[in-house]
């Protein structure tokens, strides 16, 4: 019987770390030792605070994570991968009754082998933030050439949005930021308080605050046909007034969770050096001081990524 020391959420505000058994694998299932694994500031807050909305899945207690990377110590003969392979995995469903939303933040896990993505040796522990990158390029598919772009939010997702609108060409986006800690990093790009940006003519604007209050001072920004993208996840419903909305003929597009090209995309450009994923890791602390990780992420807002080490764990 397999078993790996896992991050529990048991209920809201409480973290343990316990041992639980696994799933044993299957043909077409990979075995991973753990090497590092993410913390997600956005739906795991929201895991972590109780205030998750209703979502396939939902419950406690549950093992988070969607952003693990490790190393494959057993490939089942239908698996198509190779022992030793580093890989990266979007969460995993091994623990059996406790939930695994989105279940990476473990020392080993099972998984389809179909779900993980080999990554390459050299992107070290930055390579956890795949998921997020390919977060960010599933949210510009179909986004207008040229430029014209604002970016609501400096943080990990918003400034890999940045670095793909900069690499896409065309006139470089504006980021939006309220948090002082967050104004530095830009690469190619402005961030500015959204105090000191007279502009409302902005064709495309990519929200990944989480702020379900926002859309009508967005909307007010748009040029006539604009399209404001929702790229993060809200816990509230949202509103917004409609004869503003009319004037513009505004679009809104939801961007859900990333697709299968978008991480092949991503994998592309970071392995061609063209899309860097320097600068995004603030915090790096062992797994055993997850119940204090977790809290510092969320509150600490000189963190930008923590990410949990896992290597004296098994």
């Amino acid at each position: 019987m397999l078993d790996a020391l896992a991050i529990v959420l048991e209920k809201p505000e409480h973290i343990a770390l316990n041992r639980l058994a696994i799933s044993s694998p299957e043909p077409d299932d990979v075995v991973v030792q753990t090497l590092w694994s993410g913390i997600s500031t956005g739906t795991e807050r929201l895991l972590f605070t109780g205030r998750m909305p209703s979502f396939p899945g939902m419950g406690y207690p549950l093992v988070p994570g969607y952003e693990s990377v490790g190393v494959v110590t057993q490939a089942g003969p239908e698996s198509h991968m190779r022992e030793g392979e580093r890989v990266f995995v979007p969460g995993a469903r091994c623990f059996g009754e406790v939930r695994g939303l989105f279940g990476g933040a473990a020392s080993q896990l099972v998984s389809k082998a179909s779900r993980v993505i080999p990554v390459p040796e050299w992107a070290d522990d930055k390579a956890i933030l795949f998921a997020l990158a390919a977060t960010a390029h599933h949210a510009r598919v179909g986004a207008a050439e040229g430029g014209g772009e604002l970016i609501i939010g400096h943080g990990v997702l918003g400034r890999l949005l940045a670095r793909l609108s900069v690499l896409a060409g065309g006139e470089p986006p504006t980021v939006w930021e309220k948090n002082p800690a967050r104004l530095d990093g830009a690469q190619g790009y402005q961030v500015i308080s959204p105090d000191d940006d007279p502009r409302r003519n902005y064709r495309t604007i990519y929200d990944v605050s989480g702020d379900s209050e926002i859309l009508d001072t967005l909307i007010q920004r748009l040029a006539p046909g604009g399209e404001v993208v929702l790229a993060g996840f809200y816990e509230a419903s949202l509103h917004f007034s409609f004869p503003p909305a009319f004037m513009r003929e505004a679009r809104l597009r939801i961007a859900a969770e990333w697709k299968e090209p978008d991480i092949i995309a991503i994998k592309s450009l970071v392995e061609s050096g063209k899309l860097s994923l320097d600068g995004l890791i603030t915090h790096r602390w062992a797994a055993s001081s997850a119940p204090s990780a977790y809290p510092t992420a969320f509150n600490d807002p000189s963190c930008l990524k923590m990410v949990l080490d896992w290597s004296a764990s098994s």
